[in-house]
């Protein structure tokens, strides 16, 4: 029998920059049917894992290779006197889903969030109707927030 290949999670770094771009454009497809353009999507991705204050990534390495990954941003809550984590680009390559990879991820973050004085707690948001998601991040101890996003996208006209 092969032994299993151990999961490893690490900070993001700007080797894993073409890699964080194919997911991000790969989770669009998926989830939005967007064709992200790549002369946007490399940079942006690269502004995070160069630019703390923008965000970070976090990794899950298994044989070598990267198969899940995610990002966090910031937001700043006056009504908690605290800090929100926001969980973004969330992606598992589809051979791995199943497989405890973002469980392994979300927990990363869970720790360090809770380790971390003046954060107050882990937020994200997800595409109306994902059931395999909404089902995840529940497993987890997620709860609605009970809000809707709104946004005015400038990159869209």
């Amino acid at each position: 029998m092969g032994m299993e290949q151990e999961l490893w999670i690490r900070p993001g770094t700007a080797a894993d920059a073409v890699v964080i771009a194919a997911y991000n454009r790969a989770l669009a497809l998926e989830t939005e049917g967007r064709d992200l353009d790549p002369e946007r999507i490399g940079p942006g991705v690269l502004a995070v894992l160069t630019d703390p204050a923008k965000g970070r990534y976090l990794v899950a390495e298994k044989g070598g290779r990267v198969v899940g990954q995610l990002m966090l941003t910031f937001e700043w809550s006056d009504w908690r006197n605290g800090m929100f984590w926001w969980i973004q680009s969330v992606y598992v390559a589809s051979e791995e889903r199943g497989s405890g990879v973002f469980k392994a991820l979300y927990r990363q973050v869970e720790s360090e969030a809770r380790a971390t004085p003046g954060v107050c707690g882990i937020r994200l948001y997800m595409e109306h109707g994902n059931a395999p998601a909404r089902a995840a991040y529940v497993r987890l101890g997620m709860q609605p927030a009970g809000y809707e996003v709104f946004e005015r996208d400038f990159t869209r006209g």
